[in-house]
């Protein structure tokens, strides 16, 4: 049985499943290990981990545990740790990281890909040979945050599997930014969205690749896939515990309906609410075999109602809300003149983005492609609402911004 405690309830004899905590700072390279001696109880308490959880099969629970340890001196303040490269990136504009984000998308399918496969062969190993990728990914991110993130969300249903992982990775470093997260922090978003499904690698590619609705049964499989990956990942004994915190909790709801464990509000961690709301705004807004994607607009408003009804931590989906923009990058909306344009960038101004007008909604027509910076003195045109494209008849809108951009 897997119970969580908080820090201050460790004792000798107890055995560590996972803990929850920074692994850039964590001294214990094991994702699990035995509180065996007073040295390593005291290493922890000093580690700066908050909770964790023990394993009651392989040690004591804290009732059974010996009396508390002494409380630790103050340590002394330690030296600033060194700066992650993030902290010197400029911001660019669309134009100028779209090209850099096409050829990222196209190195992290390959490395996914082959990530995936050995998960699927059991031959997971060492992780170190995908970090440059992950910080390249957060780099690109903290760039300009809608260029990777819409380039991703128009990938092929072939390409799901992979570049899903991908998608969420940006995305977490993105809220994590918006949030005020520490860089090395931010890393580990990167690499926790990277490796969060990887569990899916267990399930049988018949229904992995299933084009209609999942049986009973086959969603019983697709469930189990949190618990899949935590086995995988743990095994190799080199993932950090935060990695391993958002692979198994995903898939919590802040009201406890979610699984594998029906955890309920901060009994999820901080990660793991990240990593939910990140893992279903990419699910919805990508092109399936069975579904089309929402636009992003339309995948916000559904997704706000689902945090009503309790799905997401409802502060924390407000941040991504503002991270990824009010009006998202590819949302279609209508502008004072009466005039249909799509947002290209608004990277600038969530309220007064780059928009591409191309359509009349007093003749009917299309017009002259223009891009119009709304945030400028000049532009004398302002935002009334969003507008949905299958109502004038509207088809592949990701044209406007990707020409303009």
């Amino acid at each position: 049985m897997i119970k969580k405690i908080a820090i201050n309830q460790v004792r000798r004899g107890m055995y560590v499943h996972a803990m929850r905590g920074s692994w850039i700072k964590n001294p214990f390279w094991a994702p699990s290990f035995a509180l065996d001696s007073q040295e390593i109880v005291h290493k922890l308490l000093a580690s700066g981990v908050k909770e964790l959880w023990i394993d009651l099969e392989k040690g004591l629970d804290v009732a059974e545990a010996e009396s508390p340890v002494p409380p630790l001196p103050a340590p002394a303040p330690a030296a600033p740790p060194a700066p992650f490269r993030f902290e010197n990136v400029q911001a660019t504009s669309m134009a100028e990281e779209l090209q850099h984000a096409a050829r990222l998308v196209r190195q992290s399918k390959q490395a996914v890909s082959s990530m995936f496969d050995d998960a699927r062969m059991g031959r997971l190993q060492n992780f170190g040979s995908i970090m440059p990728l992950v910080e390249d990914l957060a780099s690109s991110v903290l760039r300009n945050p809608g260029a990777l993130v819409s380039l991703l969300r128009l990938k092929q249903a072939d390409d799901y599997t992979y570049l899903h992982s991908v998608a969420v990775s940006a995305m977490m470093v993105a809220l994590g930014k918006q949030i005020g997260l520490a860089d090395a922090e931010l890393r580990e978003c990167g690499l926790a969205g990277l490796l969060h499904d990887i569990g899916k690698m267990a399930i049988p590619l018949d229904i992995l690749n299933k084009p209609g609705r999942l049986t009973d049964v086959e969603f019983g499989k697709v469930k189990g896939h949190p618990m899949a990956g935590y086995d995988m990942l743990a095994g190799t004994g080199n993932v950090p515990p935060m990695v391993l915190d958002v692979c198994l909790h995903h898939h919590e709801k802040f009201n406890g309906s979610g699984y594998p464990h029906g955890l309920k509000g901060e009994e999820i961690s901080l990660y793991a609410r990240m990593g939910a709301i990140c893992d279903v705004y990419d699910a919805i807004t990508s092109n399936r075999p069975y579904k089309a994607g929402w636009c992003p607009a339309e995948s916000l408003r559904r997704m706000a109602d689902w945090s009503k009804e309790g799905h997401f931590d409802p502060q924390l989906f407000g941040a991504f809300v503002k991270c990824i923009g009010i009006f998202p990058v590819g949302t279609l909306v209508k502008l004072k003149s009466g005039r249909l344009a799509v947002v290209v960038d608004n990277s600038k101004s969530l309220l007064q983005p780059l928009v591409r007008v191309f359509y009349s909604t007093k003749s009917r027509t299309y017009l002259p492609p223009l891009t119009l910076d709304l945030a400028t003195a000049g532009a004398l045109d302002s935002i009334t609402g969003r507008e949905d494209q299958e109502q004038w008849g509207l088809q592949d809108l990701d044209r406007y911004w990707l020409d303009a951009a």
